[in-house]
């Protein structure tokens, strides 16, 4: 195999970024490195994801080897997630972006309140 090359389009490691840069995948590695949670129990705390968008996402992690699901024997079937040892070295990597994010929110927002009113004075 050749060495990755982040900035080769055919090259693997640019899933794995892709899976790093998804808001929805951020949310659940950091929620399941927590605790194990159910469908529905992450569906009620990430809230903005739809049904569908959750079961993607769980789906390319699962792939990915950065959670496990687990069908419990029940009726209906219960579903859990949790995260695995994969997992939980890529949300020790992200939560310091996730840090980063919250510390620095007004100075991004405050930024982006002045350029989009600089747009708006070149454009009138």
């Amino acid at each position: 195999m050749m060495k990755p090359d982040v900035y080769a389009a055919n090259c693997p490691t640019r899933q794995i970024l892709d899976r790093v840069g998804d808001k929805w995948a951020v949310l659940i590695l950091l929620l399941l490195r927590e605790e194990p949670m159910r469908f529905n129990q992450l569906r009620r705390t990430i809230e903005g994801i739809s049904q569908k968008m959750l079961s993607q996402v769980l789906k390319s992690l699962e792939r990915d080897g950065l959670i496990k699901r687990r069908a419990i024997a029940t009726v209906p079937v219960t579903v859990e997630y949790s995260i695995t040892q994969l997992g939980i070295t890529l949300a020790a990597a992200v939560d310091p972006l996730r840090d980063w994010a919250e510390q620095n929110l007004k100075d991004v927002l405050a930024a982006q309140r002045r350029y989009d009113a600089q747009l708006k004075d070149e454009a009138a």
